[in-house]
């Protein structure tokens, strides 16, 4: 389905000027007195031995998790939000955080004497915590030379702390990175290569394939959406920015695709040209989101109505050098962070910047666990 609606670009000269000065000082409410973004959680890992935890509904420090393997890596939440799982900043350790009391309850790792293996993009956990599975590589040390091996994928059994087998590439195509997504019921995994190919999970053999690689309908290019998390979106679907190639006049277009894996349907619309648009962040209730024009020396919110299937506004703001992008619990605000030790907090309709949060370090990781106000 195509929707090409026109593009709404608003935020004029007055907000340049705005943002060309700087914000203003903060006072009273915008200080963040009696500001709260509803009941979730931040989880941010920093260049230390630590993940920094700051409770959204006073959007201030409140504790800190010592971490076993030193500087954090990444951070992936398990399905039902109860577990955290880190791996460090040399991406060879793995260490499991209840979040019920912020301790350490295991941890493991796929190095063996002189052999290391190193975790290299995917790694998923099954919604049962049984298992994981994890692309990587190994390296052996000899005497006179580093031996590297092929990237593979392993099925990690959580429970025995052992590997429970090694699962061919699908299609026989190696890659150096992977992207995996199960199903809600962990019966299924979702691979995405130059298809979607889907996967059983008691032998990893392939029961069917999604043709994104090839053009859904005539003239419109090939769409090959991403899939990243969204606590606000219903399980099994996955909305987000995409960037497409007309084939007709060979130019790139960007606009949104909403993708239904059970279903293997996908909605798309563009909203125009392609743009230096990127960090899409999805309000709660799923009806509008937000992403960031990010140019050097030039940054602005962008707020997109998902069934309207438009831009309704775009408003200029300071920016950082790299910036994510989160919603509220609420919706009333949105949260700029990464590259520093704060996090901005921006009112959703006017663009204030209302708070600065000082989580404590340099970011490095982050998860946004969000609490259930507005939904």
């Amino acid at each position: 389905m195509i929707r090409r609606p026109d593009i709404t670009m608003a935020g004029g000269c007055f907000a340049v000027l705005l943002c060309a000065l700087g914000p203003a000082p903060l006072t009273g409410q915008q200080s963040g007195e009696n500001l709260s973004g509803g009941s979730g959680v931040f989880y941010t890992g920093t260049y230390a031995d630590r993940i920094h935890v700051v409770d959204e509904r006073t959007l201030e420090l409140v504790d800190t998790i010592q971490t076993q393997n030193g500087i954090v890596g990444r951070l992936v939440i398990s399905e039902n939000r109860e577990r955290l799982y880190v791996t460090d900043a040399t991406y060879e350790h793995v260490e499991i955080i209840d979040l019920a009391t912020r301790e350490s309850v295991d941890k493991f790792t796929l190095n063996d004497g002189n052999r290391r293996f190193r975790i290299r993009g995917g790694f998923a956990v099954n919604p049962q915590e049984t298992y994981a599975l994890i692309t990587g590589s190994s390296r052996i040390k000899l005497k006179d030379r580093y031996e590297i091996h092929d990237n593979v994928i392993i099925r990690y059994d959580l429970k025995k702390h052992e590997v429970m087998d090694t699962i061919p590439w699908p299609g026989g195509h190696e890659r150096s990175r992977a992207n995996f997504r199960f199903s809600p019921d962990g019966s299924l995994v979702y691979f995405t290569a130059e298809d979607m190919l889907v996967l059983e999970t008691e032998s990893f053999t392939e029961v069917d394939r999604w043709a994104i690689s090839e053009e859904s309908e005539p003239g419109r290019g090939m769409v090959r959406p991403s899939f990243g998390s969204s606590y606000y979106e219903e399980p099994g679907f996955f909305t987000g920015l995409v960037r497409v190639t007309d084939p007709v006049n060979n130019r790139r277009m960007m606009g949104i695709a909403r993708v239904n894996l059970a279903e293997r349907e996908m909605d798309f619309y563009t909203l125009g040209p392609n743009q230096p648009v990127g960090r899409f962040a999805m309000a709660p209730g799923g009806k509008k989101a937000w992403a960031l024009y990010d140019e050097v020396g030039h940054y602005e919110f962008w707020a997109i109505d998902l069934e309207g299937g438009r831009v309704t506004h775009r408003e200029p703001f300071p920016g950082r050098s790299r910036m994510g992008l989160a919603v509220s619990s609420n919706g009333k605000y949105l949260y700029i962070h990464v590259a520093g030790n704060t996090i901005d907090v921006y009112d959703s309709e006017t663009y204030e910047l209302l708070k600065t949060v000082d989580v404590g370090g340099d970011m490095r990781g982050w998860v946004f666990l969000p609490g259930t106000d507005g939904q």
